[in-house]
């Protein structure tokens, strides 16, 4: 069986390879920008709230700055499961800094924060954690 692939069909399978290659090359990035961070160890015990919710919802999650001089920042502690919510931004507002996640489907997850001296220490000073509840 011969295949001859006409131009209008070429144009498409380029384009289409060329989408293909670009959200390889994008996952790769983001695994790689995981791997980097060192891993968030043990929490120290903090604030716990419960969020009831919907799919197709916003959820938004305010953490306060820590001092400037401190070095200290919020990072994601946990792995969350991405089925029931998605991270879509994330803004400095003030005094905090405010991460916003879409409920994508049903189900129950927790966000864990931990309060770090930057992206390579595991040690968090501070914690905050907040279950997701999507019915």
């Amino acid at each position: 069986m011969t295949f001859i692939a006409r131009p209008k069909q070429r144009a498409g399978t380029l384009l289409a390879l060329a989408a293909g290659l670009t959200a390889v090359v994008a996952l790769a990035v983001a695994v790689a920008a995981r791997a980097d961070a060192t891993p968030v160890g043990h929490l120290p015990a903090g604030a716990v709230s419960t969020i009831m919710t919907a799919p197709n919802q916003l959820i938004a999650v305010a953490l306060p700055h820590a001092a400037e001089k401190s070095g200290l920042s919020w990072r994601l502690a946990r792995p969350y499961d991405s089925n029931v919510v998605r991270q879509i931004s994330e803004a400095d507002v003030g005094a905090s800094v405010v991460l916003v996640f879409k409920v994508v489907g049903r189900g129950k997850t927790s966000l864990a924060f931990g309060l770090t001296r930057g992206d390579t220490s595991s040690k968090a000073v501070r914690s905050a954690r907040h279950k997701i509840v999507s019915r």
